[in-house]
């Protein structure tokens, strides 16, 4: 490993990825605070009723109480019929939530003026109301609510201020704005100067929050897209596309690559950013230094650059790479490889928390998937694979027969069959016991799968007897290749010397379907056993009645629709034959 890998938290709780406040929630709170507000000045009123009297000429004007009262109550009722409105128009929360924005701001500014203006104490009323609707709502908003406050505040200001040759303003003046007005003047400044510092603050923090609410929910909706493309992936390949697509996406990464694999070895499963012929060559599959110390230490790496002599295979794969993220993907406490990503050049080779978290709550999906994948595929390979000899079971040779008759049905082509049996396999269990007869089995299957095409199918069909589909293949090809199939049979390593007998049939001249072709195929067998073993006999067809049979058969399939090769796994197969006596 290289020495500049520095390990981060190994097992971090993944935090918990909110979405932005719903407008319900947001209507809540803001009523909330309208009703506190109304309580707070109502209770003012009862309690201390000398804090919201103004003075107006040098003595106390009870009646702008009375009327601050009065403009409270008739607001409290507008709280109410918006309430009312937002529960019965639910599609018109919005419109209802900025209406009664303007609302609060008409309220809080006449209340003001009439429990004394710049002097009232309902002004903190307007702070506190700026503050909160800039954290619930938006920073565009708060701003746009501190210059309608500002507008309302000096509004009324000037509003009381009599205008040349006049004795008074539009209002009465209130708290010496006449007497005194280069003062006031400086104390509606300092408030307005007060009001968009909180305005300015709040909203930079309201547009900080909503940026990391933003991120988090895409974080979230990546990963969420993420497990459902992993649902959808059939193959190992597929999920570790389906991960590197989603965090390249997410994150931005420049390079990456996913290694992993169920024996240990790194293969490429995915890569990205890489140059083609290091992506379509990647060579052959081995360790990484940085990979066995990810899983060494449970924990993803940030590791400033390879050193090409410890990890000559990563460093090939990612020739000048620096400032990598090494994810281990591991399942069940299983290493099964990593996902190696490089930063990008304008990162300085810091990565932050937020991603680091989210490339391990993909990695361990991922992991996951890739685990049961595998499992799978186990499953289904010893599901079609015959557990001695390793080669295509019974189920599946029948399978493969009837989807390759019906491909060369529509095509106008052949399919062969070769029927291969051991000679006197019988006397060689008798004499040198069951093992050595399974070891003989073993190298008889082996032979026959080296000796086949890449697309033909050797299958054991019951017992010593094995059974070869040759799709594409004519009469007189099928039987060289059976000659040679043979005599790879009588080269196998084996105890004694042995010898095998074969019979060929092909579709459509010597049977009809796929049932009359393995009776065809199995007869020609027989006949070679007959006529002295140790040979290959070409079928002579099935009798013109069996033929007959097919044809019916086959037609019938067609007419309702439903062709042999699309036969379901539930139709009955034919029951097993006994072993021939050799």
């Amino acid at each position: 490993m290289s020495p500049t890998a520095t390990p981060v938290s190994a097992s971090r709780a993944a935090s918990r990825s909110t979405d932005a406040v719903p407008l319900g929630e947001r209507l809540r709170v803001t009523q909330l605070l309208r009703l506190a507000a109304i309580g707070l000045l109502l209770l003012c009123a009862v309690l201390a009723d000398e804090s919201l009297t103004p003075v107006v000429d040098g003595s106390p004007a009870p009646d702008f109480k009375d009327t601050a009262v009065a403009a409270t109550l008739i607001y409290a009722l507008v709280v109410a019929l918006a309430e009312g409105l937002s529960r019965l128009l639910p599609g018109r929360k919005v419109l209802v939530f900025s209406v009664m924005l303007i609302v609060d701001g008409i309220w809080l500014a006449w209340a003001s003026y009439l429990t004394g203006g710049v002097d009232s104490p309902v002004r903190y009323l307007v702070l506190l109301h700026l503050g909160a609707v800039s954290l619930l709502a938006s920073y565009r908003t708060g701003l746009k609510l501190a210059m309608w406050h500002s507008l309302l505040v000096f509004g009324t200001y000037n509003a009381q201020l009599p205008p040349d040759g006049a004795s008074e303003g539009v209002l009465p003046a209130t708290s010496g704005v006449v007497g005194d007005a280069v003062e006031q003047g400086q104390e509606l400044a300092v408030f307005i100067t007060v009001l968009w510092l909180v305005a300015i603050s709040t909203s930079a923090l309201s547009a900080i929050n909503e940026r990391e609410l933003r991120r988090r929910r895409g974080d979230l909706e990546a990963l969420t897209d993420l497990a459902e493309s992993l649902e959808r992936a059939v193959d190992s390949s597929n999920i570790a596309r389906s991960l590197l697509d989603s965090v390249i996406d997410t994150f931005g990464f420049p390079r990456g690559v996913v290694l992993a694999g169920p024996e240990g070895q790194l293969p490429v499963l995915a890569s990205y950013g890489l140059d083609e012929l290091t992506a379509r060559r990647p060579g052959r599959p081995g360790r990484s230094a940085v990979v066995d110390e990810a899983h060494r230490t449970h924990s993803t790496l940030l590791v400033r650059s390879l050193d090409a002599e410890s990890d000559p295979w990563l460093s090939s794969l990612l020739p000048d790479a620096e400032n990598l993220v090494v994810v281990p993907l591991s399942a069940e406490g299983r290493p099964l490889g990593a996902l190696v990503l490089e930063q990008s050049d304008l990162s300085g080779g810091r990565i932050q928390r937020r991603v680091v978290s989210g490339l391990e709550r993909s990695a361990s999906y991922a992991a996951l998937a890739l685990r049961n994948a595998w499992l799978l595929e186990q499953v289904q390979r010893l599901a079609a694979t015959d557990g001695l000899t390793k080669i295509a079971n019974r189920r599946t040779f029948e399978a493969t027969l009837e989807r390759e008759v019906a491909r060369a049905t529509r095509s106008a082509e052949h399919v062969s069959l070769v029927m291969v049996d051991i000679d006197h396999f019988k006397s060689l269990n008798d004499t040198h016991g069951h093992q050595a007869g399974d070891e003989v089995l073993r190298n008889v299957a082996a032979a026959l799968a080296i000796e086949c095409r890449d697309f033909d199918t050797p299958a054991r069909y019951g017992g010593e007897e094995f059974a070869i589909v040759l799709p594409g293949c004519g009469p007189e090809e099928a039987m060289k290749i059976a000659e040679r199939l043979r005599g790879s049979v009588a080269a196998a390593p084996s105890i004694v010397p042995i010898t095998a007998s074969a019979g060929v049939a092909t579709f459509p001249g010597h049977a009809g379907d796929a049932d009359t072709l393995v009776r065809a195929a199995d007869d020609a067998l027989y006949e070679s056993k007959r006529a002295g073993r140790n040979r290959t006999t070409a079928s002579q067809g099935v009798p013109p009645e069996a033929q007959v049979d097919a044809l019916l058969r086959r037609a019938v399939y067609q007419r309702l629709g439903r062709l042999p090769a699309e036969e379901t796994a539930d139709d009955a197969a034919p029951a097993p034959r006994a072993p021939s006596t050799s």
